[in-house]
């Protein structure tokens, strides 16, 4: 089986071969942070940390970079109108992010790359697109001339004549209309660096291909983000890295997630109908919300839906509570000895596994790949309930884990919770074992009700309870 994507530059779905064997080098756009990130942003990160995690299921090793922009004209325009320092501003929205991304499971990423502390390199790139002819100077800013890389309008299939309707850093001291900055000088109140051509500081654009030429060389294999990117943001940066390196070309898959729209629209920060990863996470499991997103293929369009959330959650309570069923039998001492896996278990595996692959070598067609998760586990149910061998629980529950980890969900309550927790919760079962025992079903009820409101199911056996993690209800 061959993993295939979708690559925006040639509008086709191409064979995956990466550019040095099995070792994948990815990059996706980060936020600029000005503020708190919203739900939209959720579902890009989402979306690409589950197709680092396949590809490292797959075999490949993958080194994950995101970038920071903490240097960026929205953040000076906010802190100006808070009357805060841009660069603490940054900062503080910067932990507010990673805190995010680590309520959502995000863990893939082996490196955040912030603009602040690559300006050197950002100033080295620029000097030798001077030197080559593809950048000017006017006073202290640095332009690129977009009339001396042809192929400029390639990812967006956008000619000169038609980029020239979008009037970009205007400044009537430029070329060429479309020419975009790559260095600015400073104006009053504003964080500067100094550099060649001034104090100042760098271009939007800029600080991407800087990043990834320091860390990956002038090629690598995957660059991500939303579609919104594709113009400006991702054509400048392969102008500015193929003129700078001369090899082509920059990245070999463009991979561009679909956007996210509330009520009609696109749901963004500059318009201000955004809601925060914080406040939804109260309200929901954040594993449900990874699944929300999985539901959609990750180039979708997606209205958001909260009762859609909502929806997912019954499906994770009940992917979680057949998990937890077969983690327990194999956890206990109860099974039986077998010489190899049982035949019908084998099969119903098999069926899964190739199924869910061959979904996501199909471009990470992630709805596919989750419709025969919940297939395996509607199938695999009814043998909790027979006497099975060691092997043939393993093989059962280390499917669950392979599906899980793909999907970063179902992961064990001391990583989600704490080890404390997992400790108390025994204290608490054995309590309301106790009252049902004395048959004081008021208490037991009571307590099954509570633990329910706080995400952790219970399920009366003949073997007593077994727990599983569940949705919190409210």
């Amino acid at each position: 089986m061959v993993l295939r994507v979708y690559n925006t530059l040639s509008r086709s779905v191409e064979g995956f071969e990466p550019v040095r064997g099995k070792r994948v080098r990815m990059f996706v756009c980060g936020p600029t942070v000005y503020d708190f990130s919203h739900v939209g942003h959720a579902r890009t990160y989402l979306a690409y940390d589950i197709i680092a995690r396949y590809l490292r299921a797959r075999g490949y090793s993958v080194f994950y970079i995101v970038n920071i922009t903490d240097i960026d004209d929205k953040i000076i325009n906010r802190a100006n109108a808070s009357g805060e320092d841009p660069l603490l501003l940054a900062d503080k929205f910067t932990k507010d992010f990673f805190r995010d991304m680590e309520a959502l499971g995000i863990t893939s990423v082996n490196l955040y790359a912030k603009a602040s502390e690559h300006v050197p390199e950002i100033i080295d790139q620029i000097t030798t697109l001077i030197g080559n002819g593809h950048a000017y100077q006017v006073d202290g800013d640095v332009y690129f001339d977009v009339s001396k890389f042809p192929e400029y309008g390639k990812l967006s299939r956008q000619n000169i004549e038609q980029l020239s309707v979008h009037r970009i850093d205007p400044d009537s001291r430029k070329r060429n209309v479309v020419d975009f900055a790559l260095w600015k000088s400073q104006k009053p109140g504003e964080p500067a660096w100094d550099s060649p051509w001034g104090k100042g500081r760098p271009g939007w654009h800029i600080e991407d291909t800087a990043i990834t030429t320091t860390y990956f060389g002038p090629q690598y294999d995957i660059h991500g983000g939303g579609l919104d990117l594709v113009f400006p943001h991702h054509e400048a940066e392969i102008a500015q890295a193929e003129a700078a390196t001369g090899v082509k070309p920059l990245v070999r898959y463009w991979l561009h997630g679909g956007l996210l729209n509330i009520a009609g629209e696109r749901m963004g920060k500059s318009i201000g109908n955004f809601v925060t990863i914080q406040d939804l996470l109260k309200r929901h499991d954040p594993e449900a919300l990874r699944l929300y997103y999985a539901m959609r293929h990750y180039r979708t369009q997606l209205e958001f839906d909260e009762g859609g959330v909502a929806q997912a959650e019954e499906v994770l309570d009940k992917l979680r509570s057949v998990y937890n069923q077969f983690k327990s039998l194999l956890e206990g001492s109860d099974t039986t000895d077998e010489k190899s896996v049982d035949e019908d278990i084998k099969r119903l595996t098999t069926v899964a596994m190739e199924g869910f692959v061959v979904a996501m070598d199909d471009d990470f067609n992630t709805p596919r790949a989750l419709a025969t998760m919940i297939t395996y586990a509607k199938d695999i149910e009814p043998y909790a309930n027979r006497k099975l061998g060691e092997q043939s629980l393993g093989l059962i529950v280390r499917t669950f884990d392979y599906f899980g980890e793909v999907f970063g969900i179902l992961r064990p309550l001391n990583v989600r919770q704490g080890k404390t927790f997992e400790q108390l919760l025994g204290v608490v079962l054995q309590i309301r074992e106790d009252a049902r025992k004395r048959g004081d079903w008021k208490t037991s009820d009571a307590i099954r009700d509570h633990l329910k409101s706080i995400g952790i199911g219970l399920e009366d056996t003949s073997r007593g309870a077994r727990w599983y993690l569940a949705s919190a209800k409210s």
